[in-house]
């Protein structure tokens, strides 16, 4: 976790939850060695699971007291959706790839016994608006604008992160507050394309 500490993240209930949370249950076995570098990793299907300090930094920004529910868009490998089911109440993650949800399904319910995690195999850009409104959205894969359809599931006062661009991508804290969005552009990232 120095890697953490020493690049700015401060949330002690964040770096308490990815310490309890072993991320080589997450990665491929041929990328076991590899679990905690700095660094993006392959999970498959062209997709990768986010390097330790994205994730911390991202779940940093979402501001979480414990009694969030969640919606996030991409599962992929469920760590990210670990992080956040340790700290929040309940997380509502939408995998497009179908064997991708049901492997972190498999781990993240099955395995190490989350209660508070709900699936769902489908095009993340619709949301999941049965469960809305939301405390917080975060999307880990990266659309070239916000979907305007998921703004609609956000709670007033909400929050949502998301990766925002094509070819030059930066996270971006959106902020709901009567009804408009106010926008916070913060770091540059590489994320996958949200499909």
């Amino acid at each position: 976790m120095t890697q953490l500490k020493t690049r700015g993240i401060v949330d002690s209930t964040v770096i308490a939850a990815m310490l309890r949370i072993p991320r080589e249950k997450f990665v491929p076995d041929s990328e076991k060695d590899r679990s905690y570098a700095d660094g993006p990793l392959s999970i498959g299907f062209g997709q990768t699971i986010s390097q330790p300090y994205i994730v911390a930094y991202m779940s940093e920004l979402l501001e979480l007291e414990g009694n969030e529910k969640i919606l996030e868009i991409g599962t992929g490998s469920g760590y990210q959706t670990a992080v956040l089911a340790e700290i929040s109440e309940q997380v509502y993650t939408i995998e497009v790839i179908p064997e991708l949800s049901k492997k972190a399904k498999a781990l993240l319910t099955g395995q190490m016994g989350y209660g508070n995690v709900h699936y769902r195999i489908g095009n993340g850009r619709e949301g999941w608006p049965e469960f809305s409104p939301y405390d917080r959205i975060i999307l880990t894969a990266a659309p070239g604008a916000f979907p305007a359809r998921l703004f609609e599931q956000l709670k007033e006062n909400g929050m949502a992160i998301s990766p925002v661009g094509d070819y030059f991508q930066k996270i971006i804290q959106y902020r709901k507050t009567k009804s408009k969005i106010e926008e916070n552009h913060l770091i540059g990232v590489s994320f996958v394309p949200l499909v």
